[in-house]
């Protein structure tokens, strides 16, 4: 007789029945700590619930020997602390209106009683006006006084001694550490309020002060200069150098009195800062870290147009949401929230971001010595200097120039066609390009931040001189934004003044139909309004089919179906607005290539002078359609390097 598949057979019955505690803890545990780093996120969590100014980590073997957060916060009462082990006991919430509205980073009471059924326990507490500390021994439940100021400590010992397969899958101690260490940096960002210390075999590993001035300005939200500071000392000064500032607050009609509804604040990178992998970009809501699919897609889609290839950008975002529009319960570790209005939030995240890139950094140049672009380290010239304090001589030039502002009125209503004829006209610059006479006042560099042009370079830079010595200029990358700029404005301008809102739309004479999933059709019948606006016309041909009755007339000529899924997709997670912009921002980049004045054009200092103030007024003029800088600064102190003067 051939043997019974174990597999196959079916399998004796067993009764329900309850687990017990202990194995209900180590359940728990096994979602809630990973790794020593959880351990520490949580009691530093638990820390900054109690109000702690100060925040000391002690390591131990990465942390799995041991794990000591000790705090300056209110404390617990001496007879509340048993009661801190059990599963499910929490001062943070006491109801369901408390969970909906969870103001606190912890909140579930999971934490404490997980750790403890898979480690050593031990918590030293002194409540404010208690006149003795207290330790709760959390094998045995012992409680005794002990000497301790006001404050908490938890240490935690051989972290899974209880569950050894667990420690299996742990890194060396060198990487466990390191994970420790990024668990108590996402928190210090967030809060420059309160200092921070890791120690690790006795030895101190990091330490961030506390800064403060950061209880100043208007209730939670930080100076802008305090958190500056704050990110210097965990980022470096490199950070805060080579970022913008954000701050954007976005309203919703639906509320009382207009009140703003998001606040998105913090610093983004500059496209120059951007790096190889994505391990700078930190995003909070409501102060809690978190990893979350919409604001980090939104963030990237902000710099669509200005990085280059498959760069990641760097940026330090906080969110800031009425608690009851965003769901904190949603993982254990609660490092995942879910919004109400995942949209409303993810068009917040991508205007806070595209407006604080779009300035220009050319007018910063004077001021930080071209740090803004090339991110070179500011140095000590003086502001609308000139090193040699020499006046500059003037230029004459009666040549012709290239009216960069040509067509600039023009109405786009056949985005099908080149825009060559728009800067290729060869017109005198009665604005746009300085005139230069004996009798007009000589302009220092301090007046233009791109300075004034000099030369052409093998016809394809143009080299300008400002108060910090030498400007290059990629001028068919610069004059392709400008082009590019001017052609977005006027397509916006085209709609009916609401920018992508309101689209027009082109009826298609034999509508596309495609395949569709269940999850597309509901999209398309939910999102019928939606994708109105964003002129789409998706309707049901059948139970599993969609028909596309009309597509953007920017967008008439490319693939309907491959358009319609692709904002469906979007759709069911983000702004699907987003995938109409991205596609005609790449058909009007195109146009703008073809537009944009050519390599080996000879220009004269007219033109190039033109060509330097419409960078200097156009938005993210410091990188091409392609994502490439346009001009990098080279400062007098860099040019003496080169020639070794001063030595």
């Amino acid at each position: 007789m051939p043997p019974v598949n174990a597999v196959l057979s079916p399998a004796p019955r067993r009764p329900i029945r309850e687990l017990p505690d202990e194995l209900i803890s180590q359940i728990a545990a096994g979602e809630v700590v990973e790794r020593p780093a959880s351990v520490v996120r949580e009691l530093v969590d638990n820390a900054l619930d109690a109000g702690a100014t100060q925040v000391t980590v002690r390591l131990l073997a990465g942390g799995v020997r041991l794990i000591s957060v000790e705090d300056d916060g209110a404390g617990i009462l001496r007879e509340e602390l048993p009661i801190a082990l059990r599963r499910h006991a929490t001062s943070k919430i006491s109801n369901l209106q408390d969970l909906e509205s969870v103001g606190t980073m912890g909140f579930r009471g999971e934490a404490l009683a997980a750790i403890n059924s898979i480690a050593d326990c031990a918590i030293y507490s002194r409540a404010t006006g208690q006149s003795s500390a207290y330790l709760l021994d959390g094998r045995t439940g012992e409680l005794k006084p002990v000497a301790r100021s006001t404050g908490t400590t938890v240490e935690v010992k051989e972290l899974f001694f209880s569950t050894p397969a667990r420690r299996k899958f742990l890194k060396t101690d060198a990487s466990e550490l390191a994970h420790c260490v990024e668990a108590v940096r996402r928190h210090a960002l967030a809060r420059p309020d309160v200092g921070f210390a890791i120690w690790h075999e006795g030895k101190l590993v990091e330490q961030w002060r506390r800064c403060h001035a950061a209880g100043q300005g208007e209730g939670p939200m930080r100076a802008a200069a305090t958190l500056d500071q704050r990110l210097a000392d965990v980022l470096g000064p490199d950070f805060v150098e080579r970022s913008v500032l954000v701050d954007y607050r976005s309203t919703s009609n639906s509320h009382l009195l207009n009140a703003p509804v998001v606040r998105v604040w913090g610093r983004a990178g500059i496209p120059d800062a951007a790096r190889s992998r994505a391990d700078q970009q930190f995003c909070y809501v409501n102060g809690r870290f978190v990893r979350d699919k919409v604001i980090t897609h939104a963030a990237r889609s902000a710099y669509e147009d200005v990085l280059h290839g498959h760069r990641q950008p760097v940026y330090a975002l906080h969110v800031e949401i009425e608690p009851t529009r965003v769901d904190v319960n949603v993982h254990p570790t609660k490092i995942e929230v879910r919004f109400r209005d995942s949209r409303e939030v993810h068009q917040a995240v991508r205007h806070a971001v595209e407006d604080a890139l779009a300035a220009s950094r050319a007018a910063n140049a004077v001021q930080t010595g071209g740090a803004g672009s090339s991110g070179q380290v500011p140095d000590s010239a003086t502001p609308g200097v000139y090193a040699s304090n020499r006046p500059l001589a003037p230029m004459y030039s009666a040549q012709p120039a290239i009216n960069f502002e040509a067509n600039a009125g023009h109405r786009v209503s056949d985005l099908g066609l080149l825009w060559d004829r728009a800067t290729t006209q060869v017109e005198p610059v009665a604005a746009a390009a300085a005139t230069w006479t004996d009798s007009a006042p000589v302009e220092t560099p301090a007046d233009w931040p791109l300075g004034r042009a000099l030369a052409q370079l093998q016809g394809v830079y143009i080299l300008a001189e400002n108060a910090q010595g030498l400007i290059i200029v990629d001028m068919h990358a610069a004059h392709e934004r400008i082009v590019y700029e001017r052609l977005k404005a006027q397509l916006e301008a085209a709609s009916d003044g609401s920018g992508y809102q309101g689209l027009a739309s082109q009826p298609l004479l034999i509508p596309v139909t495609f395949a569709a999933t269940p999850q597309e059709v509901a999209t398309a019948e939910a999102s019928a309004h939606v994708l109105t606006i964003l002129g789409l016309v998706i309707t049901p041909f059948s139970a599993r089919t969609l028909a596309v009755r009309a597509v953007p007339t920017a967008l008439a000529q490319g693939d309907a179906t491959e358009l319609a899924r692709s904002v469906l997709a979007e759709l069911s997670a983000h702004d699907a607005s987003t995938v109409i912009q991205r596609a005609q921002n790449e058909l009007l980049a195109t146009m703008a290539c073809h537009g944009a004045v050519r390599a080996n054009r000879r220009l004269t200092l007219e033109e190039m002078n033109a060509l330097l103030r419409q960078m200097e007024a156009t938005d993210r003029a410091d990188q091409c359609n392609h994502g490439r800088p346009t001009w990098r600064q080279v400062t007098l102190k860099d040019l003496d390097k080169l020639f070794l003067r001063g030595r």
